[in-house]
């Protein structure tokens, strides 16, 4: 029997159906369309959840884009792009579509 938490995530699963279906999204973009279909989650559970995506394989970071602007902390913003990775399995849930099918218009 294997010890320590189970690598399986709900969270992580509904990222993987919202990038299946957006093919590839930032963080905060990801972080919105989870909140508007699924159970309220705070972008920090997001990002971690993107990270832990990496690490198994799940998720991969597909491109990083710095973006100019006058923002808050500053005239640079670094956005990284990801998309599904090699393990991630899309179980495709309709809630992700319809909205983003609705998101889109």
């Amino acid at each position: 029997m294997r010890r320590g938490r189970p690598v399986k995530s709900q969270i992580r699963q509904n990222v993987v159906e919202i990038l299946n279906y957006l093919g590839k999204s930032y963080g905060y973009q990801i972080s919105k369309v989870y909140n508007e279909i699924f159970p309220q989650a705070t972008q920090r559970v997001i990002y971690y959840h993107l990270q832990k995506g990496i690490q198994t394989k799940e998720i991969m970071v597909h491109k990083i884009e710095q973006e100019q602007g006058t923002f808050s902390w500053g005239s640079i913003v670094e956005k990284k792009y990801y998309t599904l990775g090699t393990k991630a399995k899309p179980r495709g849930d309709g809630r992700v579509e319809d909205f983003l099918q609705k998101w889109k218009r």
